[in-house]
Order: structure tokens, then sequence, then C-alpha cells
């Protein structure tokens, strides 16, 4: 019987092997797997929740967008068909460059300039977009929603109940006045994930990883959200988020944050991030691991949720850099 490994060498060709495959890290949307064979190594992202080329066209487009303007980013790999998400036993899988590397350091004051540098150039190369952005970065769950989610995590006996429930008492609807649709005139095809545990950085200089999310956006969020994970989060350094600001304007960024309200996507994400994972702690169809790692997420992203406060005072922090 042909194992995953082979199977996958084979599907992309990449040669007679033997070829080994071991588990790396898991993310919410995939696993990753070291493929390794003939003395080279492959990133395999099997995943979670399946996928298909048409879903992942923004990642192909802007990643050939965006190789002349030197931004290091490991290749998509097509298969034997030439296409980038390949179906194998049930399972959706997606082949990349294998990257070496640690993970970014958010205070290295280079470091935050090659961000703010990096998002100027990926904005400049997704200008004009025309799609419309995935509700998973313009609405946000319903009161209605939540309540019917509390009900079923108490029946469930979560532990974290209680905590869920005064996150939609108070937090929730604090966060969700500041959600609303992009302006369908200042859209940019981005990353959408710039976070510094999607950067690698090796002895050639950092490597932006997880293109799956892709997409449009109105370009002042994604600054937003960027500068928000990067400057520190709700504890943020001033100096840390006007040096990214600074690097993304200089580089010809045109976007800027002036309002709690170009923190849109960020609260988006985060409150709908807490109730898929809610979801997915209690779905009976999941496996023991997925519930586990869902319930996990959820606690961890309670514990760490976006304060308007501190975005008020991140949006003063960087006014005289426009």
């Amino acid at each position: 019987m042909q194992s995953a490994a082979d199977l996958i060498a084979d599907t992309y060709a990449l040669g007679a092997g033997p070829w080994t495959m071991t588990p790396v890290t898991r993310g919410a949307l995939g696993q990753i797997w070291k493929l390794t064979g003939n003395g080279t190594s492959w990133a395999v992202k099997e995943l979670i929740f399946g996928g298909s080329e048409e879903q992942f066209r923004y990642e192909i487009a802007l990643r050939d967008a965006t190789e002349g303007l030197g931004i290091s980013a490991p290749r998509l790999l097509p298969n034997r068909d030439g296409t980038h998400v390949s179906q194998l036993d049930g399972s959706a899988v997606k082949l990349y460059d294998w990257v070496t590397g640690t993970q970014a350091d958010p205070t290295d004051p280079d470091i935050l300039s090659w961000c703010g540098r990096t998002l100027a150039l990926l904005h400049r190369a997704g200008r004009g977009a025309t799609g419309t952005p995935n509700v998973w970065y313009e609405e946000c769950p319903r009161d209605t929603d939540w309540t019917e989610l509390h009900k079923e995590v108490r029946r469930a006996g979560m532990p974290w109940a209680d905590e869920l429930g005064r996150f939609i008492d108070t937090t929730a609807p604090e966060l969700a006045r500041y959600v609303s649709p992009s302006d369908p005139g200042d859209l940019v095809v981005s990353h959408l994930d710039m976070q510094p545990q999607n950067v690698l950085v090796g002895p050639a200089g950092p490597t932006l990883l997880d293109w799956d999310n892709a997409g449009p956006i109105a370009a002042d969020r994604e600054l937003a959200r960027v500068l928000y994970a990067w400057a520190g989060g709700n504890d943020f350094t001033a100096g840390s988020a006007r040096r990214l600001v600074r690097a993304y304007v200089d580089a010809g960024g045109r976007a800027t944050v002036r309002s709690p309200d170009a923190f849109s996507m960020l609260f988006a994400t985060d409150l709908n991030f807490v109730k898929v994972q809610a979801e997915g702690a209690i779905d009976p169809d999941a496996t023991t691991a997925q519930r586990e790692f869902a319930s996990g997420k959820v606690v961890d992203t309670l514990a760490s949720l976006p304060d308007p406060a501190a975005v008020s005072r991140l949006t003063e922090a960087v006014e005289g850099e426009w």
C-alpha cells in the first residue's frame, strides 16, 4: 500500500524517494508536515477543513504578483496536473518549499522596519482589488448566535462556559460596535495574516509564511491589525508602532490609521475566532485532538482580546506619522 509520503511525492513528481513525513505544527487551518527524501525537504499543509483551487486563488495570484518585489516567501508548488491544491485520500493538501529559521522578534527594530516595508509592497502589488472581502473580516456573530452557542457550551459542560458568558455579556458587544463593511473604493488584495508567528528569520533574512488567507480588504484595516500585532497588542510600545508606520509610509504605503474604526478587521476576526473555536470544542463529529485544540484556543483568545481603549491610545501614538 502506498504511504502518504510516497503518494504526495508522486502527486508532485518529486522523485522515487524513499520519502518520510513527520508532523511539525498544527494551526487553526491546517497541520504542517515535513516531507523529506532525496536530500530535500518540503512543507506539506494538510487542510483541516478541506479546500479547493478556487478557494486559494488570491494566494496564488498574490504570490505571483509579489515575486519580483523582494518579498521572501516559500513557493506554492503545482502538482502534476498544474493545480496547487491536491485531493488525496480524503484530505486536501498543498506543498511548499521548506523554510528554516527562528520566529521573528517583534521587538527587533530591523524586523519592524521589514514588516512595515513588506506590508506597503503587498498593498502596492494588490492595489485596485474589485472582489468582496470575506465575511470573516467584515461581520461578526449576532447576539442570538452567541446566546445559542452559550447554551450549547454549558450543556456540554465546558470548564470555560462561565468565562464565555461574561465575554458575551460585556466584551463581545463592545467590540462588535466597531465592525463594519470595508469601503469598496479602498480595497487591496493582501496577505491578511501577517503576524510574528508567520515570519521566520533565516540567514538571508525574514520569510513570510501562511498566505492561505490572502484576499481583498480595506488597506487601512490590515495596516491597523498588523500594527496592533507587531507593536505589542494592548501593552504596545509606541516606539515600535511608529517605526513600523514610518517604514510603511516610506515604502509607498498609502493607508492610514486614524480612529478605532480602522481596527474593524482586528475585532471581527477575534470575535469570529472565539465562536468558531467554541463550536469546534463541542463538535461531536470532531476528533478528541481537534476538540482539545479548539478548547485551548478559546481559553487563549478570551485571555488576550483587544481592548478598544488600548487601540485608541495606539491610534494616538502614530498620529504624527502620516
